[in-house]
């Protein structure tokens, strides 16, 4: 069940198009306004204008349920499927015991699903946060000629971040929208200062907004970097640079990777973590309180078809222990990565926060790097303000066999994740919108008709939606696999059917999708319902329904490809691991003239590969041009 909801990892940001999907669409990229600070509407919470989540009807959502299940099930498996529906939904079921608990709840709550969600999505997830839940997002690629420029740059990039974060303080983030309705704005202020700490069974999270340091690390060395002056100012950008250079030299030779330790199960990792505290609290409690951690990365040979790919992995897992994996802090919200060899971007754990915010701070700091740019004479030695610190943790004997085994399991999963991005430049969204079509809706069928045509099967498809116009809202699933889009691929393959057949079949498909994904950001999916109704029945402490082990079920919800938009304005993109082990993750930033795409799979399926998805998925979008533009 939880496979797919772990992950809400994804996130939903493209230009308003169509008045009949413009809801949808200004959502996959909502409208800002600067008459309205970060916290306008979430002053007090319990006068918010915003309103609360919604519990869908229950018949609506088996409806929607049932349709969703169909493409995965033979006619005998849908009756049996449609029976278990049946009796769920009968009066005085336990259906409706349930949905009246989350009534209840709801009438309670400012948001009845958010506390749940961010325990069993996130907190209670115990497989390692690299690759099955962190995302990477990877900036525009430089051009490093020496340690000096690498430090240079890596100073005017925390400049930046730290200029966002006084804009976020200052509640002057613009405000989100769709439309007219204003979005929940409280993830911003947890991107600075956030961190999660390891605990058996389910995680901790700390925020530590007013912190003032960062933590820098260089060959798995930490370091405290103070931000500020004594009277308040922030280090000038001579200042970080200065600092950098005395760190990178203080930390010439690589030392015991301990952050290696947060690649790491969660459970294990819990057990690393209650040593390490016994002797190196102070060491802990810096690193879990700092705005967030910059790494500046050596060069890696990383294994990669081309650099996009080389800059994704770096990102989503540093490489492997010989590496840079070692180099990093796995639990702190935001870890900027500066790398010798000009890859730069972030890595970021998602429990806090979706990728939304995450996105806009990239535009910011990129935008401010270009535009604010400071040079620094690396030539001459200066008097400079020492604002850093060492921190060395004690390693107790008992953890060296844990780091050897931290090191073999990331090498495993290093090995085994398979990736390629790239960028498809035949067409982008400008030519999708010319000929009226929604050009997330788009490139979601063209992900579905590539796996069929990959697979001969439905896949089930998972496309994070957002419900931030709620109190609280986090996201919804839309579930792109539909009956219209299996028909639509299909047709598209069938060597006999007109091309106003498969005109009629994508505009049903888009349709079909257009219509779901509106739904979801209502708040009236399916997942986070069936989510809350399964959740109630361990709560009442009643036998957890039969409908939740149908093939029906379990189908629909191995989500073999996990997807979201990640429109911004740079030339970057974000990257993550698949949802499951014969699944694909395909991440996009739809361009004007072109798309990035980021695609994994794992080597060890050997049902899929990332290159072959690549070119099918190419396949399809240059099949679905001569569709829509033939005359």
């Amino acid at each position: 069940m939880l496979n797919f909801v772990r992950r809400s990892l994804q996130l939903h940001y493209a230009n308003s198009f169509l008045k009949c999907c413009s809801a949808y669409e200004s959502l996959l990229r909502p409208n800002a306004s600067r008459k309205l600070s970060v916290t306008a509407f979430q002053k007090d919470s319990s006068k918010s204008k915003l309103p609360q989540l919604p519990v869908p009807n229950l018949d609506d959502t088996l409806v929607r349920y049932l349709k969703s299940v169909q493409p995965f099930l033979s006619p005998d498996e849908y009756k049996v499927t449609e029976a278990l529906v049946d009796d769920f939904k009968k009066q005085n079921g336990t259906g409706r015991q349930l949905q009246k608990f989350l009534e209840e709840r709801a009438s309670k709550e400012e948001n009845w699903l958010s506390d749940w969600w961010l325990n069993c999505a996130y907190l209670e997830f115990r497989k390692p946060v690299v690759v099955w839940s962190s995302p990477g997002l990877v900036f525009p690629m430089q051009t490093f000629g020496s340690v000096a420029d690498q430090l240079t740059y890596a100073a005017n990039m925390v400049k930046a971040a730290l200029s966002y974060k006084e804009i976020i303080d200052e509640n002057k983030i613009p405000q989100d929208k769709i439309g007219n309705d204003p979005l929940d704005m409280q993830q911003y202020n947890k991107i600075f200062g956030t961190c999660r700490i390891p605990r058996p069974q389910r995680d901790q999270i700390t925020y530590n907004n007013n912190s003032k340091h960062i933590i820098v690390m260089h060959n798995n060395h930490f370091f405290k970097l103070h931000t500020c002056y004594d009277g308040g100012n922030t280090l000038t950008t001579e200042d970080l640079y200065d600092n950098l250079l005395a760190i990178v030299e203080a930390s010439l030779e690589k030392t015991v990777p301990v952050g290696i330790l947060s690649t790491e199960n969660r459970d294990t990792w819990a057990e690393c973590y209650q040593i390490l505290e016994k002797d190196n609290k102070i060491v802990l409690r810096e690193i879990e309180t700092s705005l967030f951690v910059l790494s500046l990365d050596s060069i890696c040979d990383v294994s990669s078809a081309n650099a996009q790919t080389k800059a994704a992995l770096q990102t989503i897992h540093g490489g492997g222990s010989k590496c840079n994996s070692g180099n990093r802090w796995f639990d702190k919200t935001i870890q900027f990565i500066v790398s010798r060899s000009g890859e730069v971007g972030l890595t970021y754990e998602h429990s806090p926060a979706e990728g939304q915010p995450i996105a806009i701070m990239m535009d910011y700091i990129v935008d401010y790097v270009n535009n604010h740019y400071e040079s620094v004479d690396t030539s001459t030695t200066r008097n400079y303000s020492s604002q850093n610190q060492k921190l060395s943790f004690f390693i107790p004997g008992e953890l060296n066999e844990y780091i050897r085994n931290a090191k073999g399991n990331i090498n495993k999963l290093v090995k085994d994740l398979d990736a390629n991005c790239f960028t498809f430049d035949s067409y982008g969204k400008n030519l999708i919108k010319e000929h009226k079509y929604s050009p997330d809706s788009y490139i979601q069928m063209a992900q579905q008709y590539a796996f069929y045509r990959l697979h001969n099967v439905p896949g089930a498809h998972y496309e994070s939606a957002s419900t931030r116009r709620f109190l609280h809202g986090r996201t919804e699933t839309i579930r792109s696999c539909s009956v219209e889009s299996i028909k639509f691929a299909q047709v598209m393959l069938d060597k006999s059917a007109s091309g106003s057949d498969k005109v009629v079949a994508l505009k049903d498909a888009i349709s079909s999708h257009k219509d779901y994904a509106i739904n979801a950001m209502k708040g009236l999916g399916i997942d986070r319902h069936l989510l809350g109704l399964k959740l109630a029945a361990k709560e009442l402490g009643i036998e957890v329904p039969k409908l939740f082990f149908d093939a029906g079920f379990v189908r629909s919800s191995h989500m073999r490809i996990s997807t979201s938009q990640v429109a911004s304005k740079c030339d970057g993109f974000m990257c993550y691991g698949p949802l499951v082990l014969d699944g694909y993750a395909c991440c996009y930033n739809p361009r004007e003239e072109q798309i990035n795409f980021a695609i994994s799979a794992f080597h060890s399926c050997k049902e899929t590969s990332a290159a072959m998805f690549k070119e099918s998925l190419e396949n399809s979008l240059d099949d679905m041009k001569d569709l829509i533009t033939a005359k």
